[in-house]
């Protein structure tokens, strides 16, 4: 996809780009200066400590023999390859002997150490000059060659130690400066090439990681704009690396996911309104119409309104588990939790359902291998706890032998389980028993007991409220319905 600069400069890959390389041409100019001023210092004083040598040692040279002897030394010492600068003037400032050709004036005229670099020609080079000059006048095939050699032998600088001899003569002793220059050229152009690189390496970067960045993030755009149009079964893209692209992709999967559940849950909970609770409202308009068509007795009547009444709390009944259903599957919920005892809990659903079972002729048993707690909201629990306790009593009067129900409470591994066991003719399918747990759903085995089928339903979602489980298993025979708790870190 092409982009024009100012839109490339508005991404947030190319805005790193650009104050990452800032910030490190930055940082190198600062280094570079200071390198450079670190090293002309440096190599400023090594050239005075060079030259304080030569100085001393002029100075033996001229207090052996007097004039003579420091000029046949300072000849000597001018030819050889790399000498330093060597002057002798007279007191009107004539040049005596030396390698220097010519100075900046008013170099020799104070003494002591220079102020400011000056400029000087070595003795020989205005010859060397006239003669290059020829030969560029001959041969205009490379002037420009010719240029750069003069250019190279004139303009020098230095540094130098001016000195009043005894009989008033002036003695200069320097050092050229060509050194440190070429060094701060190199360092100049060391700067020059690690900003060209790292300009370079900006580009790359935006180019191989900028780019990639971008096509995710167009990609992430794409699937966004599909799901905002309706379509919660789109999911962000999710390449493998593990960055910080995936993680956030996985993060809002996770999350559409979740919101898918929850649409299909309402729809859900809208259909089970719409057709199961379609046949008690059918049936209390009916009752109604029986009733008020005809005579009928005043028992009649009151008959007549004690079964709607009836019939009207069961739907009040279905309406708030349903409601409650809801609720905890989205997560959200009004009830608090603490630490609860399911031994308790137990004992009590046990000893509330006794007469239950006793009235059907079911023997309702219980098994508590110790006290174990867990962090939950104990009514909750306790009603999911009865709704498959009732199941239990309801299914198990079908058995082959003597009808039994049994409660037990153990703990495997991390987990605390609490299973309800029944020995009636139980859920053979496994399909079955997926679909035993959805709402409104009674198996062709149920049909003859009473109920709305969200018994197990609610179990499950108050389960799920406690970060639990809610499995169906065979007990062969009959049914085991286990609510497996993760345990408490104090037990």
């Amino acid at each position: 996809m092409a982009l024009s600069l100012p839109a490339i400069m508005r991404t947030t890959a190319a805005r790193l780009s650009a104050l990452y390389f800032l910030l490190f041409a930055l940082c190198a100019v600062l280094l570079v200066l200071y390198m450079t001023s670190l090293s002309a210092r440096m190599l400023t004083a090594q050239t005075q400590e060079t030259i304080n040598d030569e100085v001393l040692g002029l100075a033996r040279a001229y207090q052996r023999g007097g004039l003579p002897v420091l000029v046949r030394v300072v000849e000597a010492r001018s030819r050889q390859p790399g000498a330093n600068l060597y002057l002798i003037a007279d007191t009107n400032g004539q040049i005596l002997t030396g390698n220097v050709q010519s100075l900046e004036p008013g170099v020799i005229e104070a003494e002591g150490w220079t102020t400011e670099p000056f400029s000087y020609r070595r003795f020989g080079e205005g010859e060397l000059e006239r003669q290059r000059n020829t030969a560029a006048d001959q041969n205009e095939a490379q002037p420009g060659q010719n240029e750069v050699q003069a250019e190279g032998e004139k303009g020098h600088n230095a540094i130098a130690l001016v000195l009043r001899l005894p009989n008033q003569m002036i003695m200069l002793v320097g050092r050229d400066l060509g050194e440190p220059e070429r060094f701060r050229a190199v360092i100049r152009r060391s700067l020059m090439l690690a900003l060209g690189m790292m300009g370079l390496g900006g580009l790359l970067i935006w180019f191989f990681v900028g780019r990639a960045a971008l096509k995710r993030i167009d990609s992430v755009s794409e699937a966004s704009r599909r799901i905002m149009g309706g379509d919660l079964s789109g999911r962000l893209p999710v390449t493998g690396a593990g960055d910080e692209f995936d993680r956030l992709s996985e993060n809002l999967n996770a999350m559409l996911a979740r919101i898918a559940t929850l649409n299909e849950g309402l729809k859900q909970v809208s259909d089970n309104i719409a057709h199961d609770l379609k046949t008690p409202l059918t049936r209390l308009r009916n009752r109604a119409e029986a009733t008020l068509s005809g005579k009928h007795k005043t028992t009649d009547y009151r008959q007549a309104l004690e079964g709607t009444i009836a019939e009207s709390e069961q739907l009040i009944k279905t309406f708030n588990a349903i409601l409650m259903i809801s609720r905890l599957e989205a997560g959200y919920s009004s009830e608090s939790t603490s630490r609860v005892d399911l031994a308790a809990a137990v004992r009590d659903v046990v000893e509330l359902y006794e007469p239950v079972a006793e009235e059907a002729g079911v023997t309702l048993e219980s098994s508590v291998a110790g006290d174990f707690a867990v962090n939950g909201n104990r009514e909750l629990i306790g009603q999911a706890l009865s709704n498959i306790v009732d199941n239990a009593i309801k299914y198990s009067t079908d058995a082959t032998g003597k009808p039994a129900v049994r409660v037990t409470l153990e703990r495997v591994g991390g987990e605390i389980r609490l299973s309800v066991s029944d020995n009636g003719q139980g859920i053979s399918d496994d399909a079955d028993r997926a679909r035993a747990t959805e709402r409104f759903v009674r198996l062709e085995k149920s049909r003859s007991q009473p109920g709305s089928g969200l018994g197990l339903s609610l179990a499950k979602a108050i389960m799920t409220f406690h970060n639990g489980r809610l499995d169906l298993l065979p007990a062969n025979p009959g049914l085991s319905v286990v609510m497996g708790f993760p345990a408490r870190d104090d037990h």
